[in-house]
C-alpha cells in the first residue's frame, strides 16, 4: 500500500508511512493528507524567485490548435529534468483542450468582474489556475502545480501562456 501511495502522490516512503499511520491505514484519507501537506509545502516555497525554466510548445492533433507556455522554476537543473518538461506538456495540453482566457483571477479585468460578479463557477471556467485539471478533474490546475512543487522541491510558476486556434482572431 505504501508503494501505491508513493506512486500516486510522489511523496517519500517515510511520508507515505506517516500519512497511513495518521489516517489509520485509510488509503484515500492518506492521499488527501499528503496532498494537503504538499499544498503547505508549496505555500512555503511561493516567495522564492523563479528565474529559470523553459518555454514549451504543444500542437494539438490535426495541427489546428497550438499552445506556448512559459514555466519557471528556481534552477536550470530542474528546468532540464524530464519531470519538469512533462509538467509543461501536461499544462499545455490542458490549455489546448480547456481554452482558459486568463492565468488567474488577478488577471481578469475589473469590468468583466463587475459584469460577471464574483462567481466561483465563472472563474473556474476562464482562469487556468482554477480550472479542473484535464488529467485529474478532482484537482485544480493550481493543486496539480502545488503537488509538483512538493515533489520537485522548488517553487514553480506559470508565467504566461498563449493559445492559438486556426481561423480564430
Amino acid at each position: 500500500m505504501v508503494k501505491k501511495l508513493r506512486d500516486m502522490s510522489g511523496a517519500g516512503v517515510m511520508s507515505c508511512k506517516k500519512a497511513l499511520a495518521e489516517t489509520d491505514g485509510d488509503f484515500e484519507k492518506a492521499l488527501r493528507f499528503l496532498r494537503e501537506k504538499g499544498l503547505s509545502l508549496a505555500a512555503k516555497k511561493a516567495g522564492r524567485d523563479t528565474r529559470e525554466g523553459l518555454i514549451s510548445s504543444y500542437i494539438h492533433f490535426g495541427s489546428k490548435i497550438g499552445v506556448l507556455i512559459e514555466l519557471n522554476c528556481e534552477t536550470d537543473f530542474v528546468a532540464k529534468t524530464d519531470e519538469f518538461k512533462q509538467l509543461a506538456k501536461d499544462i499545455s495540453m490542458h490549455i489546448a483542450w480547456n481554452n482558459p482566457q486568463f492565468l488567474s483571477r488577478d488577471d481578469v479585468p475589473g469590468e468583466i468582474v463587475e459584469q460577471e460578479g464574483n462567481r466561483e463557477k465563472y472563474f473556474s471556467q476562464v482562469c487556468l489556475l482554477e480550472q479542473p485539471f484535464l488529467k485529474d478533474n478532482e484537482l485544480s490546475v493550481n493543486d496539480y502545480l502545488s503537488s509538483a512543487i512538493a515533489r520537485i522541491g522548488e517553487n514553480i510558476k506559470i508565467r504566461r501562456f498563449v493559445r492559438y486556434q486556426l481561423g480564430e482572431e
